[in-house]
């Protein structure tokens, strides 16, 4: 007898994705404007506790936040040197209790609101004594919730302060040994208490204890692997690995905690993945997305980790029939 066989093949639909070692661009927000969801500069990007992510949106003068994919929520700040003005804010740091503390540069001050934006207080004013800053080029809350760190941009140092401004101490000054700076604009706080900060004008990144004692350095000028032209903003995810926006290389590099380098993604452009000097980058609380303020093209891209998440592929069904 003959036999008949007939197979059915539904359609496979498969999403390419883009991918940079083991991250995948996943999204991204903003266009150039004054509108709700657009910026004029993006330069900081954090996320909050509840997933929500906060731009500083530099030359608007506001922080606008949104979704953790980028609906937009809500908005504050006008320019000036009024409560609750700012004049080109650099970060919004969002503190474990949720209210989110501003580097409003230009003002030589912090500013902090509720997570909706009600003004609370602020602290600084331009001068070179304890708790006076020249320029505020960023801010991190710890993850106890106890303390405030500030990079004290133009005085070459980090000052850091409890959660309402009192000062407590600082350290750094302007060179390129150990412990010094060079036009400092990033900072950020790993699990331990280890700091973290981005020495824009030596091309390193250097690392603290809590307290300021210097424990160590990596990086030179150039475009290899772990070597940077302007790292500016940092990132640390919740295992520790440590994120890099090598600004004017177009790029986020990422690297063990002691330095070790580990991966990198972006090359210069306007596409997907791609970044014109991206100046901020940010880690998920559980360390599976990252967000990037890629400044010069105006908006918020984001990324997942393909080797430590999961995310939802459809795929079609096959089907046999034999008879």
């Amino acid at each position: 007898m003959k036999k008949s066989f007939s197979l059915t093949v539904a359609v496979v639909t498969v999403t390419a994705k883009i991918a940079f070692g083991s991250w995948v661009y996943e999204g991204q927000w903003g266009t150039r404007g004054s509108g709700n969801g657009e910026f004029a500069y993006a330069r900081g990007v954090s996320v909050a506790p509840n997933g929500n992510i906060y731009v500083a949106d530099r030359d608007n003068d506001r922080i606008q936040y949104f979704t953790p994919t980028g609906s937009f929520l809500g908005k504050w700040g006008t320019s000036g040197s009024g409560d609750g003005q700012l004049k080109s804010p650099r970060r919004a740091a969002v503190a474990p209790n949720g209210n989110v503390y501003v580097a409003d540069c230009n003002n030589d001050r912090i500013e902090y609101f509720t997570a909706t934006g009600s003004f609370l207080g602020k602290w600084g004013t331009w001068g070179i004594d304890d708790g006076q800053f020249k320029r505020v080029g960023d801010v991190a809350v710890s993850a106890s919730g106890a303390r405030v760190y500030v990079v004290d941009n133009g005085n070459c140092r980090i000052q850091y302060f409890t959660l309402s401004g009192s000062f407590l101490g600082k350290w750094g000054s302007q060179g390129g040994g150990n412990g010094h700076f060079e036009d400092p604009r990033g900072v950020a706080l790993a699990a331990g208490g280890n700091v973290y900060v981005g020495d824009y004008g030596n091309n390193r990144v250097e690392y603290f204890t809590s307290n300021g004692s210097f424990l160590g350095t990596w990086g030179t000028r150039g475009t290899g692997d772990g070597e940077f032209d302007g790292p500016s903003g940092i990132g640390v995810g919740p295992n520790n690995r440590v994120f890099v926006t090598d600004s004017r290389n177009h790029r986020v590099q990422y690297f063990s905690s002691s330095g070790s380098f580990l991966g990198k993604w972006g090359s210069s452009g306007s596409g997907n993945g791609q970044f014109n000097l991206p100046n901020s980058v940010t880690i998920s609380a559980n360390g599976a997305r990252a967000y990037v303020a890629d400044t010069y093209n105006h908006r918020v891209q984001y990324f997942y980790d393909d080797e430590n998440s999961i995310v939802p592929t459809s795929f079609g069904g096959v089907k046999a029939v034999f008879r």
